[in-house]
């Protein structure tokens, strides 16, 4: 079994999003996995500018270390910038979601 977990939040609904970010945060900090990673994809991405408490949620997961957004996506939405500010990685996010699946990370879709 993988002890390493990759969390893609694509929701757009922020109940959702924020469950997906606390338990992020609590898998890490409970040590519950080796490492974990989130990553930014789709609908969450507007979420996260539009919203201040998922805003603020996600920066507290950053403690996990690096988070990735869609560059695609937010290139299409004109908000790449703001996720940048946010303390996001804007990224493509198909080759590093794939790379982290090919290593062993087990994804949790939020």
């Amino acid at each position: 079994m993988s002890k390493r977990l990759l969390i893609v939040i694509a929701t757009a609904d922020r109940e959702k999003a924020l469950a997906g970010l606390m338990y992020a945060k609590n898998a890490w900090a409970a040590a519950w996995f080796e490492d974990v990673k989130v990553v930014f994809f789709g609908p969450s991405e507007k979420l996260i500018v539009r919203d201040d408490e998922v805003a603020n949620e996600m920066q507290k997961a950053s403690v996990i270390g690096e988070s990735f957004a869609c560059k695609a996506i937010s290139e299409k939405e004109g908000i790449s910038e703001d996720l940048e500010k946010l303390g996001l990685t804007v990224v493509g996010v198909g080759p590093i979601v794939s790379k982290f699946i090919n290593e062993g990370y087990v994804p949790m879709v939020w």
